[in-house]
């Protein structure tokens, strides 16, 4: 439909329509409008699985890897795959916009919600970020690149003032933004900080660059509730505030342009661009409706257990992998993360799984009938407790695995019941006159001893295990950020003593009241085994066996949205067990489960480390196939990783008297390292594979324009196993007129070879490598004048060199 029509349509509609429009009409869903032909759009979290309106454990979902895991696949072909999977998970589900890809950066390794976003990099973030949009919008569905802009942490993030040197804002923090509408996207989501002053949903940067100078003609939506004023919003380039029906437009924002303080042709503007997304989703007149499509689970399975092994970074081996599954007898799989990993992150845009392969389960599986596998645990890697869920407690009226929830009336009389599978409900059905929301559920300890129980969600809390209250009183909610609200609620805890083989029945309680949402966790752990004895016995595992696996990595409480981290340290006493099995079993594999950075004392120690990230439902399928050699781990650290968290030279997520600064400009990931001096444990772009490369020449042009340019590298393989290899490109300009980074990073090309094969490859620089921002003329600029060239496997590992004369264009 081309925009005069829809303009047409625009204009048939009254002044009170049109504003109706502009705030979504559920949590989920856009306004509908008759009148026009429009229906509800549906919105769904997305970065990582699409969950669709619900919160409900029932409604499974693929779950792919996390965003870094993807990013460190370093493989267009393969995310744009990845990208069409959601769009059939988003379609099967009636959803017409999926909340992602987030292209906010790894400032900070203390950044909480790493696991959601790409790279350190802004090349590298837009690059990957604009493969997920193609594949997503290949179906008909919208992708929305998210969070513009500038939120990087998340200390204080509905609050926070983020101050960006000019520079840096345009060419780090923006660029990955115009890679994304260069790439096509549909939507595009505001942030809930401030940059420079100005919250985003009332700032001009919605204006400009994002709709004038990109020429962005999609809609921009805000983060749930980040749309907090009327007449500053509306008058910025703000489309639609999120969530609905209440929020700061609709009657306020009908009055704010009947006395003028708001164009009407600023709202004209926002429903056409609202009409235009929907003409593209299938949502607007004869437009073709969202078709329920949906890949095979075979197919889909298959595509997530091959983005585990691409994914997967290799930052050591000393020829312990892959290990020959004919000459091992036995192979101990050992700590807590083997049985209970971390799929994905925490907060917001959690999915629920309808399968998942753990570590422990992948391998047994990948050994079955050849090779003895033992499992140690070790000690406990969290102290705090899970929900309860369907494998371990039964609905106390029915006696299926799962729980019964209960909604009561003020009277505690019974409004609603039904059969639920978990004890994180995070929207139970609220039923008129509904004043608590009861879980309860039947245990059976196999363990006896002192377990920890918890409840959480706000207002008046009660716990009560076998008669004992654990917990009682009342718990006022104590922020506005709707990852704590109504994902991730606080939970109050109590002990008791149970006997094993004792059923006992759990029962948690918490009243509803406004503003406080209806999440409700039930949580329960058993008594922690004895440190010492836990290691003890796994380095017995170890020792016994002809490889160790073993398995570390972060814990929700440490890994999440909501919070930023405080340490990289692995929690508990995760170090100290891999350091003891490394010293009782020299081919001692550590497999490293976390979302973004931590500190690996151990690294030196351990005969192989691999970095599976937070690998989504086929994590130990796809783990298998690396450690076995079925697959080549093909990952590169998306993010330099430093050994420890006092030699990053970036670091600060919290803001002082309500600022962050980004006083370190333009020089951030390995950017900031190089300027450093120091030497962190793995650089940006690092990672081996199955076999190994020279690199034997680079050639670039003598003369280039400042459109950018092709280097041509050429690298062999020299390893005895066919392989794939990240040829990296990166540049200097030591004699700039304007600050620069030491180096940088501008292009990559994956080549494959087979052993002693040498292969030349294409690696496109482009404009946007070469270019900086002025801002006293407020536009880029390409300096004339010896750009140096180094290419490589790493920012720290560039053996090869050119130089290229860039010159000015007429």
């Amino acid at each position: 439909m081309e925009d005069d029509e829809l303009r047409r349509l625009v204009d048939k509609l009254s002044l009170a329509q049109k504003v109706r429009l502009l705030t979504g009409a559920t949590t989920w869903r856009t306004a509908a409008e008759p009148a026009v032909g429009l229906r509800e759009m549906v919105i769904s979290d997305g970065p990582s699985g699409v969950r669709g309106e619900a919160w409900d454990e029932r409604r499974t979902s693929a779950l792919l890897p996390a965003a870094s895991a993807v990013a460190a696949m370093w493989d267009d072909d393969l995310t744009e795959r990845l990208g069409v999977l959601l769009a059939q998970e988003a379609r099967a589900k009636g959803v017409h916009v999926v909340l992602g890809p987030t292209l906010n950066l790894h400032r900070s390794p203390l950044g909480g919600r790493h696991f959601e976003c790409f790279s350190e990099d802004p090349e590298l973030t837009g690059r990957t970020g604009a493969a997920l949009i193609r594949g997503i919008q290949s179906r008909g569905v919208a992708a929305t690149p998210k969070h513009y802009v500038a939120n990087d942490s998340e200390t204080d993030r509905l609050t926070v003032d983020v101050r960006v040197p000019e520079r840096a804002l345009h060419e780090v923090y923006l660029s990955p933004f115009e890679a994304a509408v260069e790439a096509g996207a549909w939507a595009v989501m505001s942030a809930y900080n401030s940059v420079d002053g100005t919250t985003m949903t009332a700032s001009a940067l919605l204006a400009d660059p994002l709709k004038e100078r990109w020429g962005f003609d999609g809609v921009v939506l805000s983060d749930w509730g980040a749309v907090r004023t009327t007449v500053p919003s509306a008058r910025a380039a703000q489309d639609l505030a999120m969530p609905g029906p209440e929020g700061a437009w609709g009657t306020a924002l009908l009055r704010a342009v009947e006395s003028g303080d708001v164009p009407e042709t600023a709202v004209d503007d926002k429903v056409l661009r609202l009409l235009r997304l929907a003409e593209r989703v299938g949502a607007l007149g004869e437009s073709a409706p969202v078709r329920r499509e949906r890949d095979s689970p075979r197919r889909s399975r298959a595509l997530l257990r091959r983005a585990v092994a691409a994914g997967s970074v290799l930052l050591t081996n000393r020829g312990v992998l892959p290990v020959s599954a004919d000459t091992v007898r036995t192979v101990a799989v050992i700590g807590a993360h083997a049985a209970r990993p971390r799929l994905q992150g925490g907060g917001s845009a959690g999915v629920f799984p309808l399968h998942t392969v753990t570590p422990l389960d992948g391998i047994r599986n990948a050994l079955r009938g050849t090779t003895k596998v033992t499992c140690a645990p070790g000690p406990a890697a969290t102290e705090q407790p899970w929900p309860l869920d369907a494998d371990r407690c039964a609905d106390p009226r029915t006696g299926e695995p799962g729980l019964l929830l209960r909604m009561l009336d003020r009277a505690g009389h019974e409004l609603y019941a039904e059969h639920r599978l978990s004890g994180r409900l995070l929207e139970p059905a609220l039923v008129p006159g509904a004043h608590t929301v009861e879980l309860s559920a039947l245990l059976r300890p196999a363990d006896g001893g002192e377990w920890t129980f918890g409840v959480g969600g706000f207002g008046h809390l009660e716990l009560v295990v076998d008669g004992k209250s654990l917990v009682e009183g009342e718990y006022p909610k104590e922020t506005d950020d709707p990852a704590v609200v109504h994902v991730g609620p606080p939970c109050r805890h109590g002990r008791v003593h149970l006997e094993p083989g004792r059923t006992v029945e759990v029962v948690a309680r918490r009243t509803l009241a406004p503003d406080t949402g209806r999440a409700t966790l039930l949580t329960a752990a058993p008594p922690p085994p004895d440190p010492a004895t836990a290691l003890a016995d796994a380095v017995e595992a170890a020792r016994a066996a002809d490889v160790a696996v073993v398995v570390v990595g972060t814990t929700e409480g440490s890994e999440s949205e909501g919070h930023d981290r405080t340490t990289l340290a692995l929690p508990g006493h995760q170090d100290a067990l891999v350091a003891a099995v490394a010293a009782a079993q020299p081919r001692t594999v550590a497999v490293v489960n976390a979302g973004g950075p931590v500190e690996l004392p151990w690294r030196d120690e351990v005969g192989a480390l691999l970095l599976t990230w937070f690998p989504g439902q086929e994590a130990g399928a796809g783990l298998a196939d690396v450690l076995f050699g079925r697959s080549e781990p093909g990952g590169r650290l998306p993010t330099t990783w430093a050994a420890a968290l006092s030699d990053a030279p970036v670091t600060r997520t919290r803001p002082v008297d309500g600022v962050l600064e980004y006083g370190e400009g333009v020089h951030t990931g390995h950017r900031a390292w190089l300027r450093s001096g120091r030497e962190p444990a793995y650089w940006f772009g690092h990672g081996l594979g199955y076999t190994t490369w020279s690199y034997e020449g680079v050639e670039a042009p003598r003369r280039a324009g400042p459109d950018g340019f092709t280097v041509r590298v050429t690298v062999r393989n020299t390893g005895t196993r066919p392989g794939r290899e990240v040829v990296q490109v990166y540049l200097s300009r030591p004699d700039s007129a304007v600050e620069r980074p030491v180096r940088w990073f501008a292009g990559y090309t994956a080549v494959r070879a087979e052993p002693g094969a040498r292969v030349t490859v294409d690696v496109a620089v482009p404009a946007g490598a070469l270019r900086y921002w002025a801002p006293d003329e407020r536009n880029w600029r390409t300096e004339p004048g010896t750009y140096q060239v180094r290419a490589g496997r790493s920012a720290g590992d560039v053996p090869l060199f050119a130089e290229v004369e860039v010159v000015a264009m007429d």
